[in-house]
């Protein structure tokens, strides 16, 4: 583990993942720390969602490991991680339509031991902008306000890492103007760590501290996000005409 890894509060390395014989992801490794957004990028069947689907516990790796707060989180479950703070959301902002926002806040806050008040629903709420009556269907929500409910209902878990996945789909840009704050919030606010894969570049460009690309299941680039969009690889992965036969 290298000194950046030392200090980092989530990371994984050396991941290597196959379907059918295939490689999906070869030798994969990031970080990320406390108060730092990172952002994951690439091109369409890059790996990243696969990439995702390992941190969280859903695919296990052939080879790698997945370290959460200095422990080796590699063989746990899904469930096992969220316990030890480890929090996602989906493209698909999917709540339970039948439920009232109460309602759902009131099983986020009751999900995991210590449980929190409704106060902490409250603060949660305001964090995230999230501004609706409590008696409003969660299904009546719009997607904006769909994803600001599932972000303050992730804070009821005491989350120490936050892995988002393309939250900024299917919203205009004056909401993903205030996404970034959001976001931004969120993290600082909690000194937590936060990836998120987004096909915004403007989304990143605006809030991720380091970026990290992938093409064809390999890291190609880390760095800033102006760094890495100016690199000649990253621009060839992205934009380069593929040849004629």
């Amino acid at each position: 583990m290298n000194r950046a890894e030392n200090t980092s509060i989530f990371g994984c390395r050396g991941i290597d993942i196959s379907f059918g014989g295939r490689p999906i992801l070869k030798q994969v490794g990031l970080h990320v720390d406390n108060h730092e957004v990172l952002g994951l990028v690439g091109p369409n069947g890059a790996g990243k969602t696969s990439l995702f689907e390992v941190l969280c516990g859903r695919y296990t790796p052939s080879a790698g490991q997945v370290w959460l707060g200095g422990d080796d989180v590699t063989q746990l479950s899904v469930h096992d991680r969220a316990r030890k703070g480890l929090a996602r959301t989906y493209q698909s902002p999917v709540v339970p339509s039948a439920m009232s926002v109460a309602e759902v806040f009131r099983a986020a806050r009751f999900a995991h031991r210590p449980y929190l008040t409704r106060f902490d629903a409250e603060w949660g709420c305001h964090l995230a902008h999230f501004q609706v009556r409590w008696d409003t269907p969660a299904g009546a929500l719009d997607t904006f306000d769909r994803r600001k409910l599932l972000l303050a209902c992730l804070l009821m878990r005491k989350p120490a890492v936050l892995l988002l996945d393309e939250p900024a789909s299917g919203l205009i840009n004056s909401e993903i103007d205030e996404l970034d704050l959001v976001i931004r919030r969120l993290v600082d606010e909690y000194a937590i760590g936060a990836i998120l894969i987004e096909h915004r570049l403007e989304l990143l460009s605006a809030i991720a501290d380091r970026t990290v690309v992938l093409d064809l299941g390999e890291v190609i680039a880390t760095g800033t996000p102006r760094e890495v969009f100016e690199n000649p690889r990253v621009l060839a992965a992205y934009f380069e005409e593929p040849a004629h036969a």
